[in-house]
């Protein structure tokens, strides 16, 4: 499946949007972690949640677990909100 790589990541696979495989969302997240290590890290904290500034759609619908099924043609968005003064 597809997975869109929001600006603030990009320096980790150096692609706007790149493949991964998965049955869930986890599943996905593990294997771009596999072929770009330290992209997980900012997307998850270390008690296995998401972190506060993430937020994770697939086919455009947020999704709030990282049980979620996934399948073969499902697009995933990763989307990072962004504070400043």
């Amino acid at each position: 499946m597809q997975v869109l790589i929001p600006t603030p990541l990009r320096p980790y696979t150096g692609l706007r949007e790149v493949a991964a495989a998965g049955a869930t969302l986890a599943e996905v997240l593990a294997d771009l972690e596999r072929r770009y290590p330290g992209l997980r890290f900012r997307m998850i904290d270390e008690q296995e949640r998401m972190r506060a500034h993430m937020s994770f759609f697939v086919n455009g619908a947020q999704v709030f677990n990282l049980a979620h099924s996934l399948h073969a043609g499902d697009s995933v968005q990763i989307v990072q909100a962004l504070s400043g003064g």
